[in-house]
């Protein structure tokens, strides 16, 4: 079967990047007095923000199935496999590491909070669940797609049962993958249905993209699902409940920020998709190629890992509007020439995953 490299999804890898180093730095430096609901400007801004992370996890399920697909139509899967494992696991491993503060270490005080679940870890283990859902389900394709878009459905849907999870008597860290009452940024649920919806959307990529208007049809698909997620997903919720008598549709279109989020996500597909020829071998995309880099080096900066010393330590909360934009563009500048010129994040990480690959590989 015949392949094609989606080149979008890169361009949409740096958008997203984009928008969560200045997302980061502006909510996280500038005086909550200018954090007005009733402001447009800051109403927009805000918004575009929530679309940061449904879009990471979306593009991570994509394009890691997409080479899992790629991987076992050339009948050598079990590399991408191990990788994938490997990849996830290291994530998982940042994830903690970039919480850590070695100088409260060395003075004696462990802080709980390193075992907080953030992005990277919930990425990391939604790459083990997509290899463990490829495993079980790789030789029956349509099977493997309309599994992995009803658990993506579900992991939506039943949001509301688990929203205010607790979890009080199972080890914090455990209970930090499914409850955010420790203080979890992200939790497995629901966040791993957006990584299930861009496994699915990769089974459609990897059977069709070759074929003649399968750009043009998928564009106009996306902008179509999307504007009903946004619009529609609640009254078809509510529609449902009435139908069925199930109370769980209906508490969850009350709150239906998943599928709404997830039409945000198609749309900026649309966009990008249907921009493609223009975004090949460009520099943004080549941006969407150090994401990991970008997001390291942004967390040291901001927050700072290791040290305790970030911008966040010196300017929190205390920057006006001109001021936090000026320095959200500056500090992406910053960022990215970091990531380009000095460090080797994604280089070195690649390199140790081919070498710890190599020494696991059975003898033939």
């Amino acid at each position: 079967m015949q392949t094609n490299r989606l080149y979008f999804i890169d361009a949409v890898r740096a958008f997203a990047i984009l928008m969560m180093l200045q997302g980061h730095f502006i909510d996280t430096l500038l005086d909550p007095v200018y954090k007005d609901p009733n402001n447009t400007i800051f109403n927009i801004w805000n918004y575009f923000r929530g679309v940061t992370a449904p879009m990471f996890f979306t593009i991570s399920g994509l394009v890691f199935n997409y080479l899992l697909l790629r991987a076992y139509a050339k009948g050598d899967d079990k590399p991408r496999i191990k990788k994938g494992i490997f990849r996830g696991l290291l994530l998982i491993l940042i994830g903690y590491s970039l919480r850590v503060n070695l100088l409260s270490w060395f003075s004696g005080y462990f802080n709980p909070y390193v075992l907080v679940i953030d992005v990277l870890q919930c990425i990391g283990l939604s790459l083990i669940l997509l290899v463990g859902f490829y495993v079980l389900l790789k030789k029956h394709s349509y099977l493997f797609s309309v599994v992995l878009f009803t658990v993506g459905c579900l992991c939506f849907v039943t949001e509301p049962l688990y929203r205010n999870l607790t979890l009080e008597h199972i080890p914090r860290f455990f209970a930090n993958y499914l409850s955010k009452s420790n203080g979890s940024i992200f939790t497995i649920l629901p966040w791993f249905g957006y990584s299930a919806f861009g496994a699915f959307l990769s089974t459609i990529f990897f059977r069709h993209a070759h074929r003649e208007r399968f750009q043009l049809l998928t564009i106009i698909s996306f902008f179509m699902a999307g504007a009903f997620l946004i619009y529609g997903s609640s009254p078809f919720l509510l529609t449902l409940s009435h139908i069925s008598g199930i109370e769980l549709f209906e508490r969850s279109a009350n709150y239906n920020y998943l599928f709404r989020r997830l039409g945000d996500v198609l749309i900026i597909f649309s966009i990008f998709y249907s921009l493609e020829r223009f975004l090949k071998r460009s520099f943004i995309s080549k941006i969407g190629e150090k994401t990991l880099s970008i997001y390291v080096i942004h967390f040291i900066l901001l927050y700072g890992s290791f040290t305790g010393y970030g911008l966040k330590r010196f300017l929190n909360k205390s920057l006006t509007p001109n001021e936090a934009v000026f320095g959200a563009l500056l500090f992406i500048v910053v960022v990215c020439f970091i990531a380009f010129h000095y460090a080797k994040t994604n280089a070195f990480l690649y390199k140790l995953n081919r070498k710890v690959m190599d020494k696991i590989k059975p003898n033939h």
